[in-house]
């Protein structure tokens, strides 16, 4: 495993965490308990020491099996642990909210599901225009200097968002979508990360396991499945992302003796700014392959085929934008 700090911090990452998201089974259907707990236990056993989750994933269900999964493992003290803010799933649907009083009671709520003292990022999950970002802020900086929180993160914060956030509070990490069919960042959020020392904590590395090379045009998408919603798995794109996939595949096999989900997360991991790439697995076999991603790189040359194959077999992309949920209330 390969490991990089964070400065602004003093945290010690490693290069691939496992994100939750797909163990709290918000977005990917149900899940079992148990096995979700194994999953954790067999990524620490890999030498994986970041876990993020957030209180939304499955409603609390997701930072609570993390919480009993590291309880029982123990080794609080090596584990990087992650979670988020700012979403508020208490009235009609998710809406973004990161008022001050909001975010004290998920904090609260978070160190108890967690079943730990200190989280060491904390992360507001959506910018939140409705509610004023110094107040945000001051509230992240007094958690800060409390002792509760370690570090302050962002996810899907613009750079505009994280220069007025950062006025009052540091920001350790970013965390945005970013694989090899989401690169919008490249435009804006990326060069800020780099420029500013904020380490990007990506997610969505298989892009929703289109990257696995598991997936078949066959695939249907049931239940709460996010899939269902992105245009990326509906026809004709559905199609063109499948091509440019088998084609990823046979470059890696020839190349490298690895398969496109190696490919993906290798090219994820050598792109400037970012520290840690977010894995979702549900089973432990699922994170076999994380082995193979490390002991070598992509060259200048590498990068430039794969832009090329990218370029002739999806001819309609589309990024993550339908992720997005709406705002808690219009901005002052």
């Amino acid at each position: 495993m390969e490991f990089i700090t964070l400065k602004s911090a003093d945290l010690t990452v490693p290069r691939i965490g496992l994100g939750t998201w797909a163990i709290g089974g918000w977005m990917w259907g149900g899940t079992d308990e148990a096995e979700a707990i194994r999953t954790i236990h067999a990524a620490l056993d890999r030498g994986i020491r970041l876990i993020d989750t957030a209180p939304v994933y499955g409603f609390g269900r997701s930072e609570e099996i993390v919480g009993r999964a590291l309880a029982e493992y123990g080794q609080r003290d090596k584990i990087i642990l992650a979670t988020k803010a700012g979403l508020d799933w208490s009235g009609d649907g998710i809406r973004r909210n990161s008022a001050p009083e909001r975010l004290q009671q998920e904090l609260e709520d978070s160190l108890r599901r967690l079943q730990t003292d200190t989280i060491d990022i904390y992360q507001i999950h959506w910018p939140d225009e409705g509610t004023p970002f110094e107040e945000t802020a001051r509230t992240l900086e007094d958690m800060r200097q409390s002792g509760k929180i370690r570090a302050v993160g962002v996810s899907n914060f613009s750079p505009e968002q994280m220069d007025r956030l950062s006025s009052v509070v540091p920001i350790a990490t970013a965390q945005p979508p970013y694989n090899l069919f989401e690169r919008g960042i490249e435009a804006d959020v990326a060069p800020y990360c780099v420029k500013h020392d904020i380490g990007m904590v990506t997610y969505g590395a298989l892009c929703r396991g289109l990257l696995s090379g598991a997936m078949s045009a066959d695939r249907k998408f049931e239940g709460d499945d996010l899939r269902q919603n992105d245009p990326k798995f509906q026809p004709p794109r559905f199609a063109q992302y499948l091509a440019a996939v088998e084609r990823l595949d046979q470059f890696a096999r020839e190349r490298f003796d690895r398969r496109v989900i190696h490919l993906a997360l290798r090219w994820l991991i050598d792109q400037p700014g970012v520290v840690t790439a977010l894995w979702g697995a549900r089973r432990p076999d699922q994170l076999e392959p994380v082995d193979a991603i490390f002991g070598w790189s992509l060259t200048d040359a590498d990068q430039a085929e794969i832009d090329r194959i990218l370029a002739e077999t999806v001819t309609d992309p589309v990024g993550p934008e339908f992720m997005a949920p709406p705002e808690s209330r219009p901005a002052a």
